[in-house]
């Protein structure tokens, strides 16, 4: 499971201001083998984490490329996964490596959406004369919709479902975007809500799409940040893209799946617009 809160402004009106604020949490279990983010590719042009879970090796959950190519996944709750479907991870890695533009390579994703288990998919486009942020997940619509700018929440149901978690998340970071703050005061303010472990049960919405956990797994899961055994909230990501295409990417991701050691990096590069 994961989350993911956005405010994409593609012309913002100040300087000091934001085309992207996003804010991610990846939940997954502590022992599953993962690399932190660092720039790979073959220019080193992509940073992202990747994960190295046997046969899934080289898939991720969030990057973003020099070029200006992003992308994000969080997988859709869902009781009954197929164990034998494809790995979703190489979704991101794949665009982040591709040439189709965001909207084509979520189309040409649409047409093979049966293949994986329940997915939300956000790719985006960061140029000097066009930014666009688009969205598909294959248990809704069966084609990817172009995001107006906004602030956004996606979790593990589909684009801006109203879980209890997601509507509390997306206040407190609606509220800390609307203030003009410099990239660390940002980062810092951003981080808090990330590790937010106030439970937003109970939450009949995703109790129900959830049938099939336990109700102790479901209470965890309704945290912004998630605290269950052996899993749980082991990243957190921030990314900032200014009106100048600088962007600053700060993880923190847990050490040797202890939830006392943590480890963060911050990354600072100028897209190539």
């Amino acid at each position: 499971m994961c989350i993911i809160f956005f405010k994409f402004d593609p012309r913002p009106a100040s300087k000091n201001a934001y085309r992207l604020i996003l804010a991610a949490n990846r939940d997954e279990f502590y022992n599953r083998p993962s690399k932190a983010a660092d720039f790979w590719g073959s220019s080193n042009e992509i940073l992202s984490g990747l994960d190295l879970e046997e046969g899934k090796e080289g898939g991720s959950w969030l990057g973003i490329s020099k070029r200006g190519k992003l992308a994000a996944l969080t997988n859709y709750l869902e009781g009954r996964p197929n164990p034998d479907a494809q790995g979703r991870g190489f979704l991101v890695s794949n665009y982040l490596t591709d040439n189709l533009d965001s909207f084509s390579y979520l189309r040409k994703v649409s047409s093979e959406g049966h293949l994986y288990n329940g997915f939300n998919l956000l790719t985006a486009d960061f140029k000097a004369n066009e930014d666009t942020v688009c969205y598909y997940g294959n248990k809704g619509s069966t084609e990817p919709i172009r995001l107006k700018p906004g602030i956004y929440g996606l979790s593990n149901s589909l684009l801006e479902t109203p879980w209890r978690k997601l509507q509390h998340g997306k206040q407190l970071f609606s509220n800390v975007v609307g203030r003009t703050l410099p990239p660390d005061g940002m980062v810092q303010e951003l981080l808090q809500i990330l590790n937010n472990e106030e439970l937003n049960n109970p939450d009949p919405a995703q109790e129900t799409q959830g049938q099939g956990y336990s109700k102790p797994m479901l209470h965890a899961l309704s945290a912004v940040c998630v605290r269950a055994t052996g899993y749980g909230t082991r990243t957190n990501t921030i990314i900032l893209i200014d009106a100048a295409g600088n962007v600053t990417f700060t993880e923190r991701t847990m050490i040797n799946s202890d939830i006392s050691r943590w480890s963060t990096n911050s990354f600072q590069f100028q897209l190539n617009e």
